[in-house]
């Protein structure tokens, strides 16, 4: 197969995607993008969905997303910008052993990152090749299934985002459903089992080529210190398929909830059940429980799970209030974690101007801006600017070291000569100067804003969606 690959049009894409997100690292669902080949799909189609797949304008779409999306390289160590050479000299060959039912997919590179709240996730990269093949078969399959989807069901979906998930939410909150049963999936990703997903997939699909395909993807190995290890259950995070067939998957737990009645909205294995007291949520607690283990051989993860007034729990990194007519509002734990994430750029800091220490902020304080702009409770936005400029003045006070340099900046900032030299030798730490009225005085709000420092309180007031 030849790709011939638009450049003008591929850069073009990707400029409108980091500009609708601000030039900024995106949220899940906007780096997460859908896209379907251009077929309607009846029951009938399903017999040879696999000659769909490697189509020309399928693999050709599939291509551009992958390129789009970028990403490191697999074990074979072809990296994205390589594929179109790659795909020249191997995608014959591929294509024929696609069709023929002999394809293998190679093993994944496992890596670890941190989760925001302790501990180590454990994703998979495929090599390029079988990201491509997963991106190809995931345009023709999502159409299929996403329309028999749950309309409470908002992860990882075309059209559908992590804010729609949260105002959902909140209408069932202020509906009167004011407890919620915040259920964890104990380790969900790692404990997929193949056979229960595999029968969900052969009840709707017929082409037994993408099947047994798709199953090697789920038994594909990881590749660990050279050491290659087949997977017998699990599915490893990572690849374009995961999403979907997770989605597959928690499907059979949306049609059970809308069949019993409850108000709930999941996004991927984050599900939350709203009812109308703490003794209803026990009993849903305990039969979904009870259903999980049954059905999809899943566990409820105990610790993580908990039957509270919404308000006390977290969703998708908001909370709300406790008012009747419930508002949305950043979590506590998303405040901390975004303290956290800017610790290493304040410590850079140190060895760099203020001006290029505020560069490095703004895309940062844009894209977490982006995400938290339904947020109805604005307080939190004046504090972090106050927050922040502090920071900013700790980096002054460091940077100026010595009292008699601390003293003589002072005074070429304004401040009188005695106040200056009270206030260089005050014994006192970088942190309580920066918030004393000498170095307010001396690195005034209108200073750190013409060095290009933006205003969250502000900049929230223009972009806010509720």
């Amino acid at each position: 197969m030849q790709y011939e690959i638009d450049t003008d049009k591929k850069a073009e894409k990707l400029e409108q995607t980091v500009a609708s997100s601000g030039g900024t690292v995106r949220t899940s669902s906007q780096a997460y993008q859908t896209y379907s080949a251009d077929v309607e799909y009846t029951e009938e189609d399903t017999s040879d969905l696999l000659s769909q797949i490697v189509s020309r304008s399928n693999m050709q779409q599939a291509y551009r997303q992958v390129v789009q999306n970028k990403g490191a390289a697999g074990i074979d160590g072809t990296t994205v910008n390589e594929l179109q050479d790659h795909c020249k000299v191997h995608w014959p060959r591929i294509r024929e052993q696609l069709l023929s039912g002999t394809y293998q997919p190679q093993a994944v590179r496992q890596v670890e990152i941190a989760k925001p709240n302790g501990g180590k996730r454990t994703l998979g990269i495929p090599t390029v090749m079988d990201r491509l093949i997963q991106q190809a078969i995931h345009q023709v399959l999502q159409p299929i299934y996403d329309r028999r989807f749950s309309e409470s069901s908002y992860g990882f979906r075309p059209g559908r985002n992590e804010h729609q998930a949260v105002t959902k939410a909140r209408e069932h909150i202020r509906s009167g459903y004011r407890y919620v049963v915040d259920m964890d999936l104990e380790e969900f990703f790692d404990t997929v089992n193949h056979d229960v997903l595999m029968h969900r997939l052969w009840k709707r699909l017929e082409d037994k080529r993408l099947l047994k395909l798709i199953r090697r993807y789920l038994q594909s190995g990881i590749m660990l210190g050279g050491v290659s290890s087949m997977r017998t259950q699990g599915m490893m995070q990572g690849g374009p398929l995961s999403p979907l067939l997770s989605n597959i998957l928690l499907d059979e737990l949306d049609k059970e909830l809308e069949r019993r009645g409850h108000r709930f909205v999941r996004y991927a294995d984050d599900c939350n059940i709203y009812v109308k007291s703490q003794a209803s949520g026990e009993r849903v607690l305990r039969s979904l429980e009870s259903f999980l283990s049954k059905r999809l051989k899943l566990k409820v993860n105990r610790k993580k799970s908990a039957v509270a007034r919404a308000w006390e729990r977290t969703f998708l990194g908001y909370s709300f209030t406790r008012h009747r007519e419930a508002k949305l509002k950043i979590a506590k734990d998303s405040i901390k974690r975004f303290k956290r994430n800017l610790k290493e750029v304040f410590r850079q800091g140190r060895g760099q101007s203020v001006k290029r220490t505020i560069e490095k902020l703004k895309p940062i304080l844009q894209g977490w801006l982006h995400y938290f702009k339904y947020s109805e409770v604005k307080s939190v936005f004046e504090e972090l600017d106050g927050w922040l400029r502090r920071k900013l003045r700790v980096i002054y006070w460091r940077h100026w070291k010595k009292p008699k340099t601390r003293e003589r900046k002072l005074r070429q900032l304004g401040i009188a000569k005695e106040r200056a030299w009270k206030s260089a030798n005050n014994g006192r730490g970088p942190w309580w100067n920066a918030g004393a009225s000498h170095m307010n005085q001396a690195i005034p709000t209108r200073h750190l804003r013409q060095l290009g420092l933006i205003s969250l309180m502000e900049t929230y007031q223009r972009v806010k969606c509720c």
